[in-house]
């Protein structure tokens, strides 16, 4: 897999682990093997999940619904970038124009 796709949300509460693991539990379900997920983060103000992925575009797009449906109140970014590289792309929201992971 050549990129590596973040989605990364702000929550407007504290996130559990069990509730990160939930919705890491279902964006693995619903990308089946186009893509693999390979694990997540919480800080105290922002919650990661990585997926590696051959098309970050279309991997985000398959569980867009599915993010929209179980993430956590607050705001959602997500973004991407090739192996190696340091700058990521941000596919989501389309007005973010700087994407970082803490």
């Amino acid at each position: 897999m050549n990129f590596q796709l973040v989605i990364q949300f702000h929550p407007a509460a504290a996130v559990s682990f069990d509730e990160l693991v939930r919705i890491e539990d279902a964006i693995a379900t619903q990308l089946g093997e186009s893509a693999s997920v390979d694990g997540h983060d919480i800080g105290a103000q922002e919650c990661n999940i990585f997926i590696l992925t051959d098309n970050p575009t279309g991997s985000f797009q398959r569980i867009q619904k599915l993010l929209q449906e179980r993430k956590p109140e607050g705001t959602m970014n997500v973004a991407y970038r090739g192996k190696g590289e340091e700058d990521y792309a941000v596919l989501w929201p389309p007005n973010l124009t700087k994407f970082t992971v803490a």
